[in-house]
């Protein structure tokens, strides 16, 4: 049996999978289930095999890039869903890993990817965040909340799961009108216009990508509250001042492990003596782990999703409080959802925008996060953190009460 012949039959074992061969030859693997995909594919070359069986995620995704494999029934989301609902990560089934040479040249590369000094670490956000705010505005709410939404209902729209998930954090932060309001990595100003709008803050938002801020300041202009929301072209190790409260959302998968300790530090040094921070990232549900090539090389450079290990690691012995700490399972994979069903329905104004290989990478990058979310190992974390033990009230009901309250004046 050829290799990857070994490597389906490992993979799949409910639902099915049909594989043409680029010399004709076709294969079946796996048995008919309702509750899983049916989908067929075709290699249009000899080498998309040996690629896949060396490396999964990235022999997978440049075939489907560059049209060396065709999806003949179904689609995208529904092969990804197909592999990954067959591996999910609570059952270890380890098929679907990159191979023992390619896992640990990989493992060494993005260990020096991830070292994100100051320069590199500008660059990176370059690559992603400034390659053109049309393309977002074709798959984002309308606030271009790039992070996990908060579905309160599964069915709820995006729209509305994104106001929720401001609403979700700003009850965290134990907000008051009048306090000074950090935003670390504040995308397109969204989160930093709803405090203010909500309790009367006065917030700094704080960005590495040109687009971004551009986009922020004039949203602060149109909504007349310039004074009060201000937003910088800035590294967070070069802020100086001092802040009630520190907000953080999607930005601490772009800090890499070499950086946390720095990262928290400063984080510290910045807040008041009663300052509170809320830390919103995306989190390993195990230990630590290595970023899959396709996403080191064309989505997130220097990018990496922490083991909720490495991130106590980063706070431990600074003496401040981890206060609360909530993990969101599925909600980001009902996003990624949203965003990828959006991005499908605009693929010709995609493609007109970039070309055929920017939309499949895109797609391939929306569908595989997703999945990684349903089915893999990949959760969302929500830690809040104090320097002082009095700092917030004694249980969590505050934060349920001040999430109704908000949500009641919508």
């Amino acid at each position: 049996m050829a290799l990857i012949d070994l490597f389906f039959t490992r993979a799949f074992k409910r639902g099915t999978l049909s594989v043409t061969y680029a010399d004709g030859t076709t294969k079946s693997f796996g048995t008919a289930d309702p509750d899983y995909p049916d989908v067929a594919i075709r290699f249009t070359t000899k080498s998309v095999p040996g690629q896949i069986v060396r490396n999964p995620a990235l022999g997978v995704s440049e075939a489907f890039m560059h049209g060396r494999m065709v999806i003949e029934r179904g689609d995208l989301m529904q092969l990804l869903t197909l592999a990954t609902k067959n591996n999910r990560w609570e059952d270890a089934t380890g098929a679907l890993d990159p191979g023992l040479v390619a896992k640990a040249v990989v493992g060494v590369k993005r260990k020096l990817d991830q070292f994100n000094r100051a320069r590199a670490a500008r660059a990176n956000v370059k690559h992603h965040y400034d390659i053109g705010n049309a393309l977002y505005d074709l798959f984002l709410d309308a606030d271009r909340q790039y992070s996990c939404a908060y579905f309160v209902d599964p069915d709820e729209s995006l729209e509305q799961a994104q106001l929720d998930k401001k609403a979700h954090i700003a009850a965290k932060l134990a907000l008051k009108p009048g306090m000074r309001v950090l935003d670390i990595g504040c995308g397109w100003g969204g989160m930093a216009l709803y405090l203010h709008q909500t309790y009367g803050v006065d917030v700094l938002g704080i960005t590495l990508s040109d687009e971004q801020i551009v986009t922020a300041k004039q949203r602060a202009l149109d909504a007349g509250v310039a004074d009060h929301v201000k937003f910088e072209l800035i590294d967070y190790r070069h802020l100086t001042g001092t802040f009630d409260r520190i907000v953080s959302v999607g930005m601490f998968e772009h800090v890499g492990p070499p950086q946390y300790r720095t990262f928290f530090r400063k984080c510290r040094e910045l807040l008041s003596d009663d300052g509170v921070m809320l830390l919103h990232t995306i989190g390993r549900a195990g230990g630590a782990g290595v970023t899959d090539e396709f996403t080191a090389k064309y989505i997130f450079p220097g990018g990496y999703i922490p083991a909720l290990s490495e991130i106590a690691k980063g706070y431990e012995g600074l003496r401040y409080y981890m206060t609360d700490l909530e993990v969101l399972r599925l909600h980001y994979g009902y996003t990624l959802r949203h965003w990828y069903d959006r991005t499908v329905a605009n693929r010709d104004k995609i493609i007109a925008l970039y070309d055929e290989p920017f939309y499949n990478m895109w797609i391939f990058y929306l569908a595989g996060s997703c999945t990684s979310f349903l089915y893999g190992g990949m959760v969302n974390y929500q830690l809040q953190f104090a320097r002082n033990r009095d700092a917030l009230p004694i249980t969590r009901d505050y934060m349920g009460d001040e999430e109704r309250r908000i949500a009641a004046k919508v």
